[in-house]
């Protein structure tokens, strides 16, 4: 959720309505800073229902939640859905009061259900937490029973001797040794014995060390004035296109142009905000928040929960110890309210404390000094309203410092445009409180001096209360909320979202089917020198926080590197296309729009995504309600609203579908997709991408029987289509070839398998880089398969 909560949208919005029209006005003239001091009293109406929307969310410690997750937790553990029991066991553990001794006994569990998922290191990482959070020693011993099991599993022979002996002195230290329980202890360490002596007897032969598999070597050089960009890319400004990066020398499909790490990034909580539910207490769902590590992005397994909210979780102790020193230390308590008013204002919170308050008010300062000199000191960058002097090079372009570099640093986030003007009056008005409610709140919970300098707060004034009422922010804190009020303004040009293609379904089968899914919302100072295209020649990847932009076909010496924002030709036509743009306040003039916007001819996707004769199958045309045939000889007319009305229905059967799949009812959802495809066919013409879809639906649904060759019939149908929309040489494309390449490996068509391996690398390659993880497996699987028989091999 980008903007805040509906609820505080709809109460501005009244709110702003019902405004005197010359303080309407004011209002819409007022300067960044000016508009932040009109806040600061105009929130006072609103702060309790705001206060009331904030109760809402649960982000706190509660130690009823804990008790329901872990409950929760241990019979999904007896169900033997360990996968389910490790997220709730996870949950338990985040709404655990710090010194709790519970919270031993939630990474005990957890680590229960780790040993049997076979995460045999992160099961032990979770044994030492629950040993290090004061585990109760009566229970240790089957703890530590794991432990010796753990590290059999692993091989460490020795490290698994030790653990078994400590494990047999405490078990005969506690007495009671005729009790089942200990009995029941005693046989398992003699079997872990027996285990033990026979892996030391007769040790497990060592794997050949094979070779890492390497890839094609990338060309890369660095650049001397862009931070993270390629040498053969140089950075131009004009007042038509602003700043914008050129090629300076011929790039090839594939080459990597621009390695970036976000300046700050804040994780999207996922669909819903962690509620409380009137019925069942505790929300079970699983979100982002649940799944990926609040500061790095890595996928979570057994998160580490912060030491004062339930929210923020992260993959090690590192990433929670060095979130908190950053950022986290202030935002904790500010959690509810975060995610009550949105994730950008969240990133405009973090962008302000990873900056600093001294850089933070030395650029405040400067947007309000007349003296623009780049080469001022207390500068240091150029007015966004002007041009660069000729021959100034990159010295002269907004956001490059005193030698003319681009770096991704706070002075370039700085620098990315706002367009104050062109918000409407309304949308600022609601920025402009949502950041002057943070800052009050930052004030009255005495986070004053952590905001002013988080290293060392002692040479910056503490805020003199006498001097100020209630209703005021400190001065401080009024250039925090201005700054804040720029990053939210520029958020919505310049928010970059991070994807990450994550997995549906429980992951454990042979074929992974993935989804593209907005993890995160981030400013990179760097890509945003990019423009947009709706036909871009660049492809961009992400890695955890990191951005990768590559060359998505040839780009010749001296033409423009642009990337995509969203709207793509293959995906939507041009009307489509530039109402969404919109929001960047910018008309796009790029070759696919205006071929389609300056030519009568229809868009490729308004063809393939079309409707077709209900009677005779010909393509309907028509661009009002009422829809016609195509054939004169058929003459059929069909409302727009039925046919439309028709999609909507078989979307819903096949989510029908879908779910009896996920309930492992694999032949009912056949039946059901297999009806689908068939009413399809009444109704949409061939090339439909839902057409597709149904195909790639069948396809999975095959897999999991292991119908390899049902499958792959289905799933080449699939891609015809995707190819057919995207292009053979799609990211798309890509990811539907990888699809078919585990399929046909799991089928042993060795040769077809061979042939699809290659052009799937050869596709994403580009897309992702040799190094990326679904080209690994594609070499994995290439490797599996030459290795075999020569017989095996020519017989396939």
């Amino acid at each position: 959720m980008a903007l805040p909560a509906p609820e505080w949208r709809g109460l501005l919005s009244r709110r702003w309505a019902a405004l005197d029209p010359p303080l309407r006005e004011r209002l819409a003239a007022a300067s960044l800073h000016d508009a932040v001091r009109l806040g600061c009293d105009l929130l006072r109406t609103e702060e309790e229902a705001l206060v009331r929307l904030c109760q809402r969310v649960c982000t706190g410690k509660e130690p009823e939640a804990a008790s329901f997750y872990r409950e929760q937790g241990n019979r999904e553990f007896g169900r033997r859905r360990y996968r389910v029991a490790l997220r709730l066991y996870s949950k338990a553990a985040a709404h655990e009061p710090p010194g709790s001794p519970e919270v031993s006994v939630c990474f005990a569990n957890r680590s229960a259900a780790l040993f049997h998922l076979e995460h045999f290191e992160v099961c032990l990482e979770d044994i030492a937490r629950a040993e290090s959070h004061g585990y109760p020693d009566r229970l240790l011993p089957k703890v530590l029973l794991r432990k010796a099991e753990c590290l059999l599993c692993l091989g460490r022979l020795q490290d698994a001797a030790d653990a078994l002996s400590v494990v047999e002195s405490k078990i005969h230290m506690d007495g009671l040794m005729a009790s089942p329980a200990h009995q029941t202890l005693l046989k398992k360490l003699s079997q872990l014995k027996v285990k033990l002596h026979e892996k030391e007897r007769c040790p497990e032969p060592a794997q050949e060390a094979r070779a890492d598999m390497q890839g094609k070597s990338e060309i890369w050089g660095e650049n001397d004035s862009i931070s993270g960009a390629s040498s053969s890319l140089s950075l131009n400004y004009d007042t038509e296109r602003g700043r914008h990066l050129v090629a300076s020398q011929d790039i090839v499909p594939g080459q990597s142009l621009l390695k970036e790490e976000a300046f700050v990034s804040v994780l999207c909580p996922g669909e819903s905000l962690p509620l409380q539910d009137s019925e069942t207490a505790w929300d079970t769902r699983v979100t982002n928040a649940d799944l990926y590590c609040h500061r790095c992005l890595r996928q979570l397994l057994a998160s580490v929960p912060c030491r004062g909210c339930s929210y923020a979780q992260y993959c090690s102790q590192d990433c929670a110890d060095m979130a908190w020193e950053q950022y986290h230390r202030t935002e904790c308590s500010l959690g509810a309210l975060l995610l009550t008013l949105g994730v950008f204002c969240h990133v405009a919170l973090r962008t302000v404390l990873l900056a600093g308050f001294a850089e933070v008010n030395r650029l405040v300062e400067w947007s309000h000094s007349e003296d623009k000199d780049p080469h001022n000191p207390r500068a240091g960058c150029k007015c966004l309203s002007e041009a660069p002097e000729a021959g100034a090079g990159t010295r002269g372009i907004p956001g490059c410092n005193d030698s003319g570099q681009y770096h991704s640093s706070y002075q370039a986030v700085f620098h990315l445009l706002p367009h104050t003007e062109q918000h409407s009056p309304e949308h600022k008005f609601l920025c402009m409180l949502s950041v002057v409610a943070i800052c009050k709140h930052l004030q009255e919970a005495g986070l004053h001096a952590a905001i002013l300098n988080q290293e060392s707060s002692e040479q910056w004034p503490k805020p003199k209360t006498s001097e100020q009422t209630s209703d005021e922010l400190s001065p401080e804190l009024r250039t925090v909320a201005e700054a804040m009020l720029r990053h939210v303004l520029q958020l919505q040009c310049n928010a970059q979202a991070i994807t990450v293609m994550q997995e549906l379904g429980p992951g454990d089968g042979a074929v992974v089917n993935k989804r593209p899914l907005r993890l995160a919302t981030a400013f990179f100072p760097v890509l945003s020198l990019l423009n947009h295209s709706c036909c871009p020649n660049t492809s961009v990847s992400f890695s955890g926080t990191a951005v990768t932009v590559r060359a998505s076909q040839p780009i010749p010496r001296g033409q423009e590197v642009l990337h995509c924002y969203g709207p793509h030709q293959c995906r939507m036509r041009a009307a489509e296309r530039q109402q969404l743009l919109g929001q960047y306040f910018f008309e796009c003039r790029c070759r696919a729009c205006l071929d389609e916007l300056e030519s009568d001819v229809k868009s490729v996707v308004s063809m393939r995504n079309s409707f077709c004769c209900p009677s005779c199958q010909a393509p309907m045309q028509g661009e009002e309600d009422l829809l016609c045939c195509s054939d004169e000889a058929c003459a059929t007319s069909v409302s727009r609203e039925n046919l439309s009305c028709r999609l909507q229905d078989l979307q819903q059967q096949i989510k029908k579908a879908l779910d009896l799949l996920r309930d492992r009812k694999a032949d009912q959802a056949i039946k059901m997709l297999l009806k689908c495809q068939m009413d399809a066919g009444n109704f949409l013409s061939p090339e439909h991408l839902l057409m597709g879809e149904m195909e790639d639906h069948l396809a999975q649904v095959y897999a999991t029987l292991g119908k390899w060759q049902e499958a792959a019939t289905h799933l080449k149908k699939s891609i015809g289509i995707v190819e057919m929309h995207h292009g053979p040489s799609s990211v798309e494309t890509g990811h539907e070839l990888f699809k078919l390449a585990q399929i046909l490996f799991n089928g042993f068509a060795v040769s077809e398998a061979l042939s699809t391996i290659q052009r799937a690398e050869e596709i994403l390659s580009v897309h992702c880089g040799p190094q990326s993880a679904q080209i690994q497996e594609l070499q994995e699987m290439k490797t599996c398969l030459s290795e075999l028989p020569r017989s095996i091999l020519q017989r396939t």
